[in-house]
């Protein structure tokens, strides 16, 4: 209540007396958000940049417009339990054993279908938190480490269990205690089945995900570990799989949430020794202990810190960062808000305003939040589109490794035409395909609102001023706008 009261007291102040922000103020809420829209200007100026970073960080107030929160109710994922996506799963395999070859094939089709149903559906669940919420750098976040801890959705079911993943494993911890985000992934069926440790058992030990989980999770390629570190851990991890319906559930040890099961006849229960640690062999608590283990190495700390600073600062961020990062990270025990908080107040953070290029989710979804601001969206088929055409679509990084955040990534001749592409189809299209702003006419407006004329244009360079000021049509002049240095960076 208190903090929707003074949002309602913020909005009234700001209308009564409305005053574009400073150039500085522009571009740092433009890191820390998705981009600009009039409701996060209008709450900047009324409570202050302490305020707003400190309500971001805490990323609760992430109510939705009832439009969008309805909209995302209807979906078929906002009603479906991973324990019975999983369950028809196994029944189905079950019924098809003694079926005929076309009576697969026509299963498997129609199971493909609805599998790429559920993934429209989580990546356009995403995308409207990400434009809409006012939880700006949550939704950051949530994207963030839905990259660090990264799962393809066209292997296993992970099509089907991508939804619960982000909604269980990564959301709810995206600002809280890193090691507790390490275990969410690490126990959710789409990880276990990404990286196979759904097969990893005494006497048959798969070391895909121990090998992963320290050189992409958490410690990182350098960090000194063996390769007989990655063999012990894999030894931690045996019988941690996907829950089955079938298997017994009152064996002593056996551990699950309904989705993930521990199943101690596939566990190795001798002890082992992890980066010099001796782990004793009991079962589940192995892979807790294991876990904080990971989590509490300077190499995590170091790691960790400059992949966030990598994301929210510099392609190589300055090492005087990343060591004050880990510092916090360390002393906090792994809290990535108060990590977060260190990276944001820092002269290495306000010295990169302006010079870091948007990667394709952020120059989509900015793009969105200035064209629509506030309107909603009625077809988010262009959005998803555009995604995949810039290759960086949720879910769709086949290797564990997750999308490059550097700019080199996304500033090649081939990602830059697809961009103005994009630029070009927003401008032409914001009011017609859309639809997020009303648009009787049919025709193509310019994007010339009071947001834009007080936010964005003030600031822009001489050149592309120029550019404007030659723009033949509206549809021109949306796009050269998208499509400018000035927009690119933030």
């Amino acid at each position: 209540m208190l903090a929707l009261g003074l949002a309602c007291v913020t909005l009234a102040a700001a209308a009564a007396e409305p005053r574009p922000l400073g150039r500085d103020d522009v571009q740092w809420l433009e890191r820390i958000t998705y981009g600009i829209d009039s409701a996060s200007v209008a709450l900047y100026r009324g409570v202050g940049r302490e305020r707003f970073l400190s309500e971001q960080l805490s990323g609760r107030d992430d109510r939705l417009p009832p439009a969008v929160q309805a909209r995302i109710a209807a979906l078929e994922i906002s009603r479906i339990t991973p324990e019975r996506l999983l369950a028809d799963e196994q029944a189905e395999q079950q019924r098809l054993k003694n079926a005929s070859e076309s009576d697969k094939l026509a299963a498997r089709k129609a199971r493909n279908e609805n599998g790429n149903d559920l993934l429209n559906e989580t990546v356009e669940r995403h995308l409207l938190r990400a434009i809409y919420s006012p939880a700006q750098l949550k939704e950051q976040m949530d994207w963030f480490w839905l990259n660090h801890f990264s799962v393809f959705a066209h292997k296993a079911a992970v099509r089907w269990l991508a939804a619960d993943y982000e909604e269980r494993a990564i959301r709810p911890h995206a600002l809280g205690k890193f090691r507790d985000l390490v275990l969410a992934a690490l126990k959710h069926p789409a990880m276990l089945q990404y990286l196979d440790n759904a097969q990893n058992a005494a006497g048959h030990v798969n070391e895909n995900y121990a090998r992963e989980l320290m050189e992409l999770h958490t410690l990182g390629v350098d960090a000194g570990y063996t390769q007989r570190d990655v063999q012990e851990l894999a030894r931690v991890l045996t019988g941690l799989s996907v829950a089955r319906a079938d298997a017994p559930k009152r064996a002593p040890g056996y551990v699950s949430d309904g989705a993930f099961a521990f199943y101690p006849a596939r566990h190795d229960f001798g002890d082992k020794v992890l980066l010099g640690q001796t782990i004793h062999g009991r079962g589940f608590a192995e892979i807790e202990e294991a876990v904080e283990l990971l989590t509490k190495q300077p190499a995590c700390a170091r790691f960790v810190s400059r992949k966030l600073a990598q994301y929210f600062v510099a392609d190589a961020p300055p090492a005087s960062l990343v060591e004050a990062m880990a510092h916090t990270f360390q002393r906090s025990d792994g809290d990535i808000a108060a990590t977060l908080r260190t990276l944001f107040e820092s002269k290495e953070f306000a010295a990169s305003l302006g010079g870091k290029f948007k990667d394709p989710q952020h120059f989509v979804v900015s793009s969105v939040r200035l064209a629509c601001d506030g309107g909603t969206v009625g077809d988010l088929k262009p959005l998803l589109g555009w995604l995949n055409g810039q290759n960086e679509a949720l879910f769709g990084h086949a290797s564990p490794d997750g999308y490059a955040l550097t700019e080199a990534a996304w500033s090649g001749s081939g990602q830059l035409t697809r961009r103005f592409e994009i630029a070009r189809a927003i401008g032409a299209n914001f009011a017609n395909v859309l639809a997020c702003v009303p648009n009787p006419s049919g025709d193509v407006q310019k994007l010339d609102t009071a947001l834009v004329r007080d936010q964005v244009t003030p600031y822009l360079s001489a050149q592309t001023l120029g550019a404007l000021a030659r723009a033949a049509s509206p549809r021109e002049w949306n796009a050269l706008l998208l499509a400018s240095p000035d927009w690119n960076f933030h």
